[in-house]
């Protein structure tokens, strides 16, 4: 699997030491462009977003857009499943029954799938 933009990913940073985890939007010499939340908030975006969650409408966590400068960048990964480790993805699906790019982004703002290069 390759990464593109509309990949989930997994960036890690420093100064200060943070991750991210979220929607890819950009990637190119001056950084990174991600839709997404601090890889901490992961398990409360999962259960407010799981079937039954009654969680009112000003608590709920949200996804935001943030641009990370390349000195910042340790390493993006793609978020995804590796032998026995389950990725966020999937854990998502798993849990709450749908994509989790639709609640990141919104549905209106789904990626296409990526082009064939010919």
């Amino acid at each position: 699997m390759t990464m593109h933009e509309g990949s989930l990913v997994v960036v890690s940073l420093a100064s200060p030491r943070e991750k991210f985890w979220g929607v890819l939007l950009s990637l190119s010499a001056s950084g990174v462009v991600l839709r997404g939340l601090p890889l901490e908030a992961f398990e409360d975006f999962l259960l407010q977003c799981a079937p039954g969650a009654r969680t009112l409408p000003q608590a709920r966590l949200g996804a935001t857009t943030v641009f990370f400068p390349a000195h910042r960048i340790e390493r993006i990964e793609l978020d995804e499943t590796a032998g026995a480790v389950e990725g966020f993805a999937d854990r998502f699906r798993r849990l709450v029954g749908r994509d989790p790019q639709v609640d990141l982004l919104g549905e209106e703002n789904l990626p296409s799938p990526p082009r064939s290069q010919m």
